[in-house]
């Protein structure tokens, strides 16, 4: 595996201080200039077509991003990924690809096909399941780490289009609309369920998404405050054997304490299904869009053009709408939350 690492005379400095967005953006640079491929990848990006829905408080927005198709076809199924060789295990990677050592069990590499202006892959270093359950305590130190990144994961059943394979990603913060409107959302649509001077967790319902966050100045209340989530939704989930779920992890920079909001703040978007009846409609009526944790944060990706000129306010709403676990689960799940948290968490 030593042939794929990066190397540069300004890694060391970099790792040393942990500023591993800087790090990234230098793997980045240096991969656009020895990988055609990728370099045309961005070139492309740099100018995609958008527009912008507006909701009642907060915007959703439409990409045209066709580099993404891959994706959002990807074949998630048992048999296909059984046949198909894991584009995320080192041996597997581009013959130009190069990756960067992130602690002792993950690599950095740069996605291929970017969603954002600035994209990121952190696989484990070794073929294991993508399940967040044991490895979510790791967000909140990847997004301090990548400061001026926001780190996503996406589930085994909702998004991920590597399922087998243990991955987060790393992509530029404010790029999605609920880095900036989350406080508007919680304050218009939220339900406190536990507040106190180190946590804050709510229950927000906008009218198309149903999200759980967790609002931290300590990165263990974090992980606490997830793992009673956890338990609580893998009660009123369908099943699965993880409960389908996106999530955001963010860090405000403690030199930002004129704002009370500093630390760390998760959000987990609630779902009971991977891809909307609109994925597999026949002609015309179909629009490729398979939601993921992009998609949720305000950013719809739609690799083909025709489905991005037709698509509608109207089908958005139907297609979260679609996928999101239904108000009584809801209800459900921030009721058990609430009791569970206040009897484990208050202070």
């Amino acid at each position: 595996m030593n042939n794929i690492f990066f190397s540069h005379n300004k890694l060391n400095e970099l790792t040393s201080l942990n500023d591993y967005s800087d790090v990234a953006r230098l793997l980045l640079e240096e991969q656009i200039k020895f990988w055609p491929e990728l370099e045309k990848s961005y070139s492309s990006y740099k100018t995609p077509k958008t527009k912008t829905f507006k909701f009642n408080g907060f915007v959703i927005k439409v990409q045209n991003n066709p580099g993404r198709i891959t994706s959002s076809s990807a074949k998630v199924d048992e048999e296909s990924i059984k046949v198909r060789a894991c584009f995320l295990c080192p041996e597997n990677l581009y013959s130009k690809q190069k990756a960067i050592q992130y602690g002792e069990d993950f690599l950095i590499l740069v996605n291929p096909f970017p969603i954002f202006p600035e994209h990121f892959t952190i696989p484990h270093k070794d073929h294991i399941p993508q399940a967040v359950k044991e490895w979510f305590g790791r967000m909140p130190a990847f997004s301090k780490d990548f400061s001026r990144d926001v780190i996503i994961y996406n589930g085994p059943a909702c998004g991920a289009s590597a399922p087998d394979h243990l991955h987060f990603q790393a992509g530029s913060k404010f790029f999605m609309p609920i880095d900036n409107g989350f406080h508007s959302l919680k304050n218009e649509y939220g339900e406190i369920l536990i507040e106190n001077d180190s946590l804050v967790v709510a229950g927000i319902d906008d009218g198309l998404r149903k999200f759980i966050s967790i609002e931290t100045k300590e990165s263990s209340l974090a992980e606490k405050a997830f793992d009673i989530f956890y338990h609580f939704y893998s009660r009123v989930s369908n099943g699965k054997t993880e409960p389908m779920m996106n999530i955001i992890c963010f860090y405000e920079p403690r030199q930002n304490q004129e704002s009370k909001n500093y630390g760390w703040r998760t959000i987990i978007f609630l779902r009971e299904k991977h891809r909307p009846s609109h994925y597999f409609r026949e002609g015309e009526n179909r629009i490729l869009l398979s939601p993921a944790a992009v998609d949720f944060g305000g950013v719809c990706i739609l690799p083909l053009e025709k489905d991005f000129e037709k698509i509608t306010k109207e089908d958005v709403a139907e297609i979260f709408r679609e996928v999101s676990i239904g108000k009584e689960q809801f209800e459900y799940l921030k009721a058990d939350l609430k009791k569970s948290l206040k009897a484990n968490l208050h202070s």
